[in-house]
């Protein structure tokens, strides 16, 4: 069975079925990628196909100094980036109702508390510019460190700090106007990041 670092070797010269042994390993990820940053399942199928062909281009230029899955992932950001600049589309409206860890509710009352707090979080994610709301998902949902998404977007640490503390000042903010105070504390954590001017 061929592995990673094998299929990575073989595609790097051209061979179509170790591409097509990576493709298989990493597409649930970079779709949902794709959808959490495009918010729907027809444009983020249309941004994980990018990403994958501009993959399959850069595969001979890839030195393996990061990892793959880091490369790739910064290719599905950068196609929904243009995406979203070409359609000009500020809102993602995908459910994060799978990616936001709340505690399993126990009673029908948190349980319906529960659902009211992904559909604020939700509505609250929506209201973020691609901007922020890509290093908010990167963060809070792809668990990548600070260096990893700024390897991704060609950031400085600091600006990535910076901008996940406005991202989630700005949701505290949404969600404080509406009433929605019980939040995740894993998703709304203060004093993670010092403020740093971009």
């Amino acid at each position: 069975m061929m592995d990673e670092l094998r299929a990575i070797a073989q595609a790097k010269k051209g061979d179509a079925d170790a591409f097509a042994f990576l493709v298989q390993t990493y597409e649930t990820s970079v779709y949902r990628l794709a959808l959490r940053m495009c918010g729907n399942a027809h444009d983020a199928e249309e941004v994980a196909q990018e990403a994958f062909v501009a993959a399959w281009k850069g595969m001979p230029a890839f030195r393996g100094e990061s990892k793959f899955s880091s490369w790739l992932y910064q290719l599905t950001t950068n196609a929904a980036i243009d995406f979203l600049r070409r359609e000009k589309r500020h809102r993602a409206t995908t459910p994060i109702e799978d990616e936001v860890d709340l505690a399993a509710p126990g009673t029908p009352q948190q349980a319906a508390e529960a659902a009211e707090v992904r559909q604020a979080l939700q509505q609250a994610l929506e209201a973020l510019t691609p901007e922020h709301r890509e290093i908010f998902l990167l963060r809070q949902m792809r668990q990548l460190s600070y260096e990893e998404i700024g390897q991704l977007l060609g950031l400085e640490s600091g600006t990535v700090k910076s901008r996940l503390s406005r991202a989630k000042k700005q949701l505290r903010e949404i969600l404080t106007q509406k009433g929605n105070l019980f939040a995740p504390a894993s998703v709304l954590e203060k004093g993670e990041e010092e403020n740093h001017d971009l």
